[in-house]
């Protein structure tokens, strides 16, 4: 086993576990209601699976259910203040949910199952994963792999799943925290990651996790 490869199991198991009490706290009667509105609201960018088709809408299906619920709550005004995450289209969704509506939105789509994507750039995708598994020591930037897991699964709750993403979408959030259009990581974690990566490192590990499994 490599170094530090029985505390990542430690974690992972941990990950498991605490997604699975997430979801345990949500009743039948929450996801049939969730499965509703999802039909009648999310699917039109997400699909109804959470398997959405278009790059610009992000797949959810499979995500971990406390990032999904916390990126509702911050899409959401809260005592009059600015969302912490500014999307015109998503602030106007979740408007007027409440905070049991987005729980059983975030557990009904993270039991749905993720469809795989795949890299189209293999160059791009090889320099991705060299930032994915060792980072860039000269530029400060660390691996991907030490937060969102070897596999791009993720851990409950500030890291998410990004095997299968879009490429095009994950380069767009990360120019986003690089450029400050996004802000709702906690301590400005991802913001001072992508203020180190270059244009092209950015497309790289974009690549690279779509085509993770």
């Amino acid at each position: 086993m490599p170094p530090g490869g029985e505390g990542m199991i430690r974690a992972l198991a941990w990950a498991v576990g605490a997604a699975a009490a997430f979801c345990a706290q949500v009743q039948a009667q929450d996801l049939a209601k969730a499965q509703a509105t999802a039909n009648q609201v999310c699917a039109a960018c997400h699909a109804a699976d959470g398997n959405s088709t278009a790059p610009a809408n992000p797949k959810i299906a499979g995500q971990i259910p406390e990032y999904l619920h916390k990126q509702l709550a911050d899409f959401k005004a809260q005592g009059g203040k600015k969302p912490a995450r500014e999307n015109p289209v998503m602030m106007g969704m979740v408007a007027s949910l409440s905070d049991a509506d987005m729980k059983g939105l975030a557990a009904f789509y993270a039991g749905q199952k993720p469809r795989p994507a795949a890299a189209a750039d293999k160059n791009l995708a090889l320099l991705g994963q060299k930032l994915w598994r060792g980072g860039n020591a000269a530029t400060g930037v660390p691996a991907c792999a030490g937060c969102h897991g070897p596999a791009g699964a993720g851990m409950p709750a500030q890291y998410p799943r990004l095997a299968g993403q879009f490429a095009e979408y994950i380069a767009a959030q990360l120019k986003a925290f690089k450029e400050g259009g996004r802000a709702n990581d906690p301590n400005g974690m991802m913001r001072g990651v992508a203020a180190r990566l270059s244009e092209r490192e950015i497309r790289a590990v974009a690549e690279y996790a779509a085509g993770l499994r």
